[in-house]
């Protein structure tokens, strides 16, 4: 890519949104131009605003610090003119996201989102790139609806998801994956919190994140759905039931797996199409995507947050443990970091697949 895109970024004051900065900052494709969030911060330095509250490892870079912070909803406007594209991740009411993203479409700009706001709307594609990049060929029927030439809305799926789905999306064509129970054990950056923050997290556990487990069983069917007469339809299966646990860990998202299949595989089988599996982000040789996407882990005691959740920059999905199960055929457990491959880094990823496959022009 010749010129790099400009970007901004909505909410980027956030967890997420730092973690967009901090991605962005030497990214070969996109050059972020403007930092927008709520009317409170807007017309200060992003450095201001910021304060102690950056919480990502890496120092926030100085050419960040003097950006003057933006209005997300005031200065449409000016930011479309500004940029060839938006990450959104802003912390708004469900029914207002929506909005707001589709004004920045309706502005002729496109939108890669990580909320959850427009998810379920037929005609947006809900994409992890690696697994139904395909999804993409549905955003000549939603700009249809729109109204527009060049803005879009695409979004990525929940955090919880990008442990075990991809584990289990390869093995589903083959063999057909029936029915799932998934327990996921989620870290506090998932609630955009630190052990700073949420001290109350600190050895505790808490049994309850709220949406989480409807977003866990009901979003997996549109990743497996299918595009017909404008709109993607949701598979009928795989049957998912989920439990998701908050648990004290800053980054890291794990999940416990247990399936049934229409057509029991061996264990060798599954790690053989785990091991080869690539996807479209691997194709195109994407600048954020991981060479290997799954990974198996042999040892009894793998994989673990802290030696796991940064493979491969945080983008890959690690595997372990896989054996027969009592009550189904099989049970494994499988990790992701959650900040990265399950919210920023995934998004960056797909705007890469959008620039890739000529969206963004």
């Amino acid at each position: 890519m010749s010129d790099k895109l400009r970007v901004g970024i909505l909410g980027g004051t956030g967890m997420v949104g730092q973690r967009f900065i901090s991605l962005l900052e030497n990214h070969p494709w996109f050059n972020v131009t403007v930092l927008a969030a709520s009317s409170r911060s807007a017309g200060k330095p992003y450095g201001e605003v910021i304060g102690n509250k950056w919480c990502m490892d890496t120092p926030l870079a100085d050419k960040y610090k003097d950006m003057v912070v933006m209005d997300a909803t005031g200065d449409i406007d000016k930011i479309t003119s500004m940029v060839d594209f938006v990450f959104c991740a802003v912390n708004m009411k469900k029914d207002e996201i929506k909005a707001l993203e589709e004004a920045y479409a309706k502005h002729e700009c496109p939108v890669v989102s990580n909320n959850s706001a427009n998810r379920f709307t037929d005609d947006v594609p809900m994409v992890v790139p690696e697994l139904n990049a395909e999804h993409i060929n549905i955003i000549p029927a939603q700009r249809k609806r729109l109204g527009t030439k060049r803005g879009f809305i695409a979004v990525k799926s929940n955090c919880s998801l990008q442990s075990y789905v991809p584990a289990l999306f390869p093995l589903h064509e083959k063999f057909g994956v029936k029915d799932v129970l998934v327990c996921t054990y989620q870290a506090i950056s998932g609630a955009g919190k630190t052990f700073e923050t949420w001290p109350e997290m600190i050895d505790n556990v808490i049994p309850y994140i709220g949406g989480e487990e409807e977003k866990s069983e009901q979003e997996p069917l549109k990743l497996w759905g299918k595009i017909e007469d404008g709109e993607i339809k949701l598979a009928d299966k795989p049957n998912f039931t989920a439990q998701c646990i908050r648990v004290p860990v800053s980054n890291g998202h794990l999940g416990a797996v247990f399936v049934n299949f229409e057509k029991k595989p061996t264990k060798e089988e599954m790690i053989e199409i785990w091991e080869n599996f690539k996807g479209r982000a691997q194709e195109l040789d994407l600048p954020s995507a991981p060479k290997q996407f799954l990974h198996y882990f042999t040892e009894p005691d793998r994989p673990q947050i802290h030696t796991e959740r940064m493979l491969e920059n945080g983008m890959a999905v690690s595997i372990g443990r896989l054996r027969e199960d009592t009550q189904y055929q099989y049970k494994f457990v499988c990790l992701s970091h959650n900040t990265l491959r399950g919210a920023a880094g995934g998004a960056v990823l797909l705007a890469e697949l959008l620039a890739a496959e000529g969206y963004m022009d």
